[in-house]
């Protein structure tokens, strides 16, 4: 689950941690009250979404006067923000993030992360913040700095001042970085976070620390024990396909190609959209639909594969293990009664009452398209999708 970022910097507050003061406007109505209690003669405007890239798409904008903070205000509020992280349609911009600017001289990129190899919450410095860490990732790898947290003892003070000299930080920063990070690796933890990013980490003129963005992400399988948090969960800007997927505790993802995916298991999941890349197509979605899978649920894995107008075809890759091929089957047919189905279907079932199921699909009226070998599968089915309306 994402944050935005003025819920990031909230968080922040509740830790001590040094942060721009702002306000947040959901109505241009709004704009004269909130620039009024900043006071100053500049502000940053900044618009609230899940994605990074606002800066260059337009979504943060540095104004200098009250008619050009309106003009930027009305622009983006109800608009969609288009970004290198977004896809094509954009993200809603529902809430702006009205801030004073900062009198910088430096700029740091600061995280923490879980990093699966090492098991560990992983501490990422660099000394160049303020960019795409990507960019400096892959041309000035060297300038990536990565420390792993000792889960036993936690950050420790030595660790964190080796950071600072490694990041050339003098006595009165590194004193204040030290700090910084204890309270994030605290806040980390205390939160079932799997995401803390600060880009730009900035250092002011009058030598303050202060966490100029914040890019929050809790882990979604904690959130039971983070009831607060899932109360500020911002639904619009999430996949509707996925987040519905996620109430029927269904896995999916959704990606840009035309062949749906219909699989049980993540590893035969990933195998299937690999061999449907290998053919020349993409995949429109992962989906795993789970080991106890029944009729139901699959009725409503088609619901949200149909439901991607991207969709050109199907393919059902079924290996029948705790999962009963003939409930697959039960399912398709139950679908296809159920919905008006005009996309191409092809059905791989295999193990347990794979006869069964087949069986029960050519004593109905579903029209679909029957193959055991998987990779046959996948070509018959990129084959019919270009026939597809």
């Amino acid at each position: 689950m994402n944050l935005h970022e003025y819920q990031a910097k909230n968080l922040f507050r509740k830790f001590d941690i040094p942060t721009t003061n702002g306000k947040l406007l959901t109505h241009p109505s709004q704009l004269d009250d909130i620039l009024r209690k900043l006071g100053g003669d500049r502000w940053v405007i900044k618009a609230q979404v899940h994605a990074g890239g606002r800066g260059k798409a337009g979504g943060v904008v540095l104004v200098d006067s009250k008619a050009e903070a309106n003009e930027e205000v009305r622009r983006l509020l109800g608009s969609k923000l288009v970004t290198y992280q977004t896809t094509k349609e954009g993200q809603p911009v529902n809430s702006i993030y009205i801030e004073q600017p900062c009198d910088i001289i430096q700029q740091i990129y600061l995280a923490f992360i879980v990093d699966r190899t090492s098991q560990r919450i992983m501490i990422i410095t660099s000394s160049e913040g303020g960019v795409e860490i990507e960019e400096v990732a892959q041309n000035h790898p060297n300038k990536i700095l990565r420390n792993p947290i000792n889960p036993v003892v936690g950050i420790m003070p030595a660790q964190c001042r080796q950071i600072c000299d490694d990041l050339g930080l003098d006595k009165t920063l590194s004193a204040q970085m030290i700090d910084l990070m204890q309270k994030i690796y605290k806040m980390f933890v205390k939160n079932d976070l799997s995401l803390v990013e600060v880009n730009p980490l900035v250092v002011t003129k009058q030598g303050q620390l202060i966490c100029l963005d914040g890019k929050v992400v809790v882990d979604n399988s904690a959130l039971y024990r983070q009831p607060k948090i899932n109360e500020i969960r911002d639904e619009t800007q999430e996949d509707e396909r996925e987040l519905k997927a996620e109430k029927l505790d269904l896995n999916y993802v959704t990606l840009d190609g035309t062949i749906g995916c219909m699989v049980n298991g993540a590893g035969l999941a990933m195998a299937t959209m690999d061999l449907i890349k290998t053919h020349g197509a993409e995949p429109a979605n992962f989906l795993d639909v789970g080991g106890s899978v029944n009729e139901k649920r699959v009725i409503e894995a088609f619901e949200i594969i149909l439901s991607d107008e991207k969709v050109k075809g199907i393919l059902v890759n079924i290996f029948g293990g705790i999962v009963r091929c003939d409930i697959i089957a039960s399912g398709i047919i139950a679908a296809a009664a159920k919905m008006e189905i005009k996309v191409p279907i092809v059905v791989r079932l295999e193990g347990t009452n794979a006869k069964e199921g087949l069986e029960l699909i050519r004593n109905s009226d579903v029209s679909v398209y029957e193959e055991a070998n998987l990779d046959k599968a996948a070509q018959k089915i990129i084959e019919l999708s270009k026939g597809a309306n």
